[in-house]
C-alpha cells in the first residue's frame, strides 16, 4: 500500500504555484452591501402575515416566482387587491382569516413575509423563524429583515432591482422610474429569443467547460454585440436554424437579412444591445449622484 506523506495534505499556496505573470490591480471590496440573488421559489412555500397594501405587493412578487402562498390576516384587514390576488388563485394561495397563532404557523414554511402595522408582533414573528432557521422579511423594519425587496422592473425574463439596503424605499422607486423609461421596450422578449437560441446552440456543441463552452460563449457575445434588439425578438424557429448552420458552423455572425429577417428599427433607434442598456445605466448613476448631493448639500445647511 503506498504511503501519504504528511507534506501532501492541504497545505497554503505560495505565489509560485500560480502563474508568474503580473496580475491586474483589484479595487479594495468595500462592505455594508447586501448579496443580490436571483432567489428561485418555484414550488416553495412562501407564509405572509397581513394582508393590506404591502401584503398584495408582496402576494404579487411571490406569485412571479412560482411559489405558493398561505396568507393569514383577519377578513377586516384584506384589501381589495388582496382580495382579488385570492380570488384570482385559489390554487396557489391558502387564507386564512386570522391573525398569527404562533410556531405551528410555521412548519413547513420555505420563507416568511411579515406585512403588519404592529412592529412588536413582528419581532416576535422574526424571533420565531430565526429559532427554526428561516428566511424572514418583516416590513418597514430593515434591521430585522434577512434579505429585501427593493424597487422592481419585469419584462418577461428580465428582472431588475434596485436595493438601497434598506436606507431609502422611495429613492428606489424613483431610480426604478427613470431607469424604465430608458429602457426600450425590447429587452425581455429579446433575451426570451436569445435564451432560444442558447439552448439550441447548447443542444448541438454540448459540454461544459472547456474549449466548446468558451466558444459558445464569445460566439453568443458577439451576437449580442452585432445585432439590435429589435432584430433579436424576430428570431423564430427557422431563422434560429439558419443563424446555426450560417453562423455557428462557419464561425462568423450573419446578418439579420442573411437569416431571413427584416430590420423594423426606427431611425434614431440604437445600434446594438450595449448601446441601448449603457445610456439607461449612465443615466441612471447620474441621477444616483445628483440625489446624493443635493441630500448632502441640505444636511450641510445649519
Amino acid at each position: 500500500m503506498a504511503s501519504i506523506s504528511p507534506t501532501s495534505s492541504s497545505v497554503s499556496p505560495t505565489s509560485s504555484q500560480f502563474s508568474s505573470s503580473t496580475p491586474p490591480e483589484i479595487s479594495p471590496v468595500v462592505g455594508g452591501t447586501s448579496l443580490l440573488v436571483a432567489w428561485q421559489l418555484k414550488g416553495k412555500q412562501v407564509l405572509i402575515v397581513g394582508g393590506g397594501e404591502v401584503a398584495s405587493s408582496r402576494i404579487e412578487h411571490i406569485l412571479a416566482a412560482d411559489a405558493n402562498i398561505v396568507l393569514l390576516a383577519p377578513q377586516k384587514g384584506v384589501n381589495a387587491r388582496t382580495k382579488q390576488y385570492i380570488d384570482l388563485y385559489p390554487n396557489r394561495i391558502t387564507y386564512y382569516d386570522r391573525r398569527f397563532t404562533g410556531p405551528a404557523e410555521l412548519d413547513k414554511m420555505d420563507m416568511v413575509l411579515t406585512a403588519l402595522d404592529d412592529p412588536v408582533r413582528s419581532r416576535e414573528i422574526v424571533e420565531l423563524c430565526r429559532q427554526q432557521k428561516i428566511p424572514v422579511n418583516a416590513a418597514d423594519i430593515p434591521d430585522l429583515c434577512d434579505f429585501y425587496f427593493g424597487a422592481q422592473i419585469r419584462d418577461g425574463p428580465l428582472h431588475i432591482l434596485i436595493s438601497t439596503n434598506g436606507s431609502g424605499p422611495r429613492l428606489a422607486a424613483l431610480i426604478k422610474s427613470k431607469l424604465k423609461d430608458d429602457l426600450s421596450g425590447y429587452e425581455g422578449e429579446a433575451i426570451t429569443r436569445v435564451g432560444e437560441l442558447r439552448e439550441r446552440l447548447k443542444a448541438r456543441a454540448p459540454g461544459v467547460g472547456g474549449s466548446v463552452s468558451r466558444k459558445r460563449m464569445k460566439w453568443m457575445t458577439q451576437l449580442c454585440n452585432e445585432w439590435h434588439l429589435e432584430d433579436l425578438t424576430q428570431l423564430d424557429d427557422v431563422m434560429i436554424t439558419k443563424l446555426l448552420d450560417e453562423g455557428w458552423e462557419k464561425n462568423r455572425i450573419p446578418s439579420l437579412q442573411q437569416v431571413g429577417g427584416q430590420s423594423k428599427r426606427r431611425p434614431n433607434a440604437s445600434s446594438s444591445i450595449q448601446s441601448s442598456i449603457w445610456p439607461a445605466i449612465a443615466g441612471f448613476v447620474a441621477g444616483g449622484l445628483a440625489t446624493a448631493l443635493l441630500l448632502s448639500l441640505k444636511a450641510r445647511r445649519p
